[in-house]
């Protein structure tokens, strides 16, 4: 009898890595792709923990542009999780509009 054990291997969070840097021309486009999506990731009141990093990993693995909700938090609260996110991430901040953070990780 072949065991329950499921083939999809889990995200596994990268080391500490550096932002990326868009230049305003690529900003611009990725802000245009991004106006028709919807997020994908929502934050809750625990804020930024593992498994939320490890959510917007797969997120950003499998769609390279994604949305980030967060529910709490003022806007410098939101800037310094979307800098958090971008570094540990190697990821690029695109935009962020009240509480809808934008990232980008080329694949």
């Amino acid at each position: 009898m072949k065991s329950s054990t499921s083939d999809t291997a889990k995200p596994v969070l990268p080391q500490s890595g550096q932002a990326l840097f868009l230049t305003p021309a690529q900003r611009s486009a990725l802000r245009a792709r991004a106006h028709a999506l919807s997020p994908v990731v929502m934050m809750g009141q625990a804020g930024l923990t593992e498994a939320v990093l490890l959510e917007i990993e797969g997120a950003l693995k499998a769609h390279e542009l994604i949305k980030i909700k967060v529910a709490e938090g003022d806007r410098e609260a939101r800037a310094q999780i979307q800098e958090t996110v971008c570094q540990r991430l190697s990821a690029a901040p695109v935009q962020q509009i009240g509480k809808v953070l934008v990232l980008y990780r080329p694949r």
